[in-house]
């Protein structure tokens, strides 16, 4: 009888090995990295009466025009969740519903600033935690009268962690919107960890969305987000050196460059002192970002009100170790960085009190010259 006890015993543990190892085989096998420089597909407006998109005419003196940077949390962070990445216990959003009330909340309050351009980051279009609905689609229909351009950077294998309830197969990316003509689109794959984290971190890219203008110049916008995590400091350096050769190259060519989206660092240094936060900075994984490595030539546009005294914006990101509820610590991990020949009007935080996201929008209003008034 023993003998059968043991024998039976050993068979469900060499079984439940077994399914491990095949598990773990399944996702090495399944993980996969897009290639670098991969053109990308610049979608016409979901409105099909539209008209075709004007070139950006820029006119005499000064064109404004307005972006927005949102990160979506993949339509699961209302107030009422945590992420378990982050030391809650949440890991898929409570229904299809939920995602579609936060997707479309965060595009209703976005529109109402009538935005020429919008740089959205955690875009779920198939997913597990996010019940399969498609919010990329969900955008095109709150945007009908724009083009789109998506870039995946999360197409990972079914992660049956943690076991309460899996985060699962999930593939998600990056949009923007143009309310003008888009000329091309480029993804570029940040460099990113080797080791074993990198199948829970995104394959980390950034899009170039290439906007020509009436002055024969472009306007070059990427929709940045950068490792989070607590990702080596060598590959926070690279992927910054990355970016910031990108948008030298553009600079250097005279074209207008914007960067924005989640940088995942505190984009103003001093979060923790001007929100109050329980976490003091060296605990915290929101370290304060390389402002002295920024290129010459470009700004931070949170930082550069902050110096001069002028910063009184709600943060951009909260603490999602737990719900919401207005104590969590906050940082301001959204923001812009513009080169030098794009005039910032104003920057600011839309302050949406984190109702559909874990991130708050951020919106800069600028203006762009017209270089052959300039030269006239």
């Amino acid at each position: 009888m023993r003998k059968k006890v043991l024998v039976g015993t050993l068979s469900v543990v060499g079984a439940v090995l077994v399914a491990l190892v095949v598990y773990v085989l399944y996702v090495m096998l399944g993980y996969y990295r897009l290639e670098d420089n991969l053109e990308l597909q610049a979608m016409p407006p979901a409105n099909a009466a539209a008209e075709p998109l004007p070139q950006l005419e820029l006119a005499d003196g000064l064109t404004p025009l307005t972006v927005v940077a949102a990160n979506l949390g993949f339509g699961a962070y209302g107030p009422d969740f945590d992420f378990f990445m982050d030391g809650g216990t949440g890991s898929v959003a409570q229904s299809a519903d939920y995602v579609r009330a936060n997707v479309l909340g965060s595009a209703e309050a976005i529109k109402a600033l009538k935005p020429d351009f919008v740089l959205f980051q955690e875009v779920d279009v198939n997913g597990t935690r996010s019940h399969d609905v498609d919010e990329y689609t969900l955008l095109t229909d709150a945007f009908p009268d724009d083009a789109s351009v998506f870039a995946q950077n999360y197409d990972s294998p079914y992660l049956a962690w943690p076991p309460y309830a899996p985060h699962g197969a999930n593939r998600a990316g990056l949009v923007t919107f143009s309310d003008c003509e888009v000329e091309s689109a480029l993804r570029r794959s940040l460099p990113i960890s080797d080791s074993l984290s990198k199948l829970l971190d995104l394959d980390r890219c950034y899009s170039i969305v290439r906007v020509p203008t009436s002055a024969g110049i472009d306007l070059v916008l990427f929709n940045v987000h950068l490792s989070a995590y607590g990702a080596d400091a060598q590959i926070m350096q690279a992927q910054r050196d990355m970016l910031y050769a990108d948008m030298r190259k553009e600079r250097d060519a005279g074209n207008f460059v914007i960067a924005g989206g989640d940088f995942n660092h505190d984009m103003i240094g001093v979060s923790n002192e001007v929100y109050g936060n329980a976490t003091d900075t060296e605990a915290s994984w929101a370290k304060p970002f390389d402002f002295v490595g920024v290129p010459e030539g470009f700004t931070v546009a949170c930082k550069a009100q902050l110096d001069a005294g002028e910063f009184h914006s709600a943060a951009t990101c909260r603490d999602a170790g737990r719900p919401y509820d207005g104590t969590n610590d906050r940082w301001v991990m959204d923001a812009f960085i513009y080169s030098d020949n794009v005039q910032c009007l104003e920057q600011q935080t839309l302050d949406l009190k984190f109702a559909y996201s874990d991130h708050n929008p951020v919106y800069m209003r600028f203006a762009l010259p017209n270089p052959a008034q300039a030269q006239s």
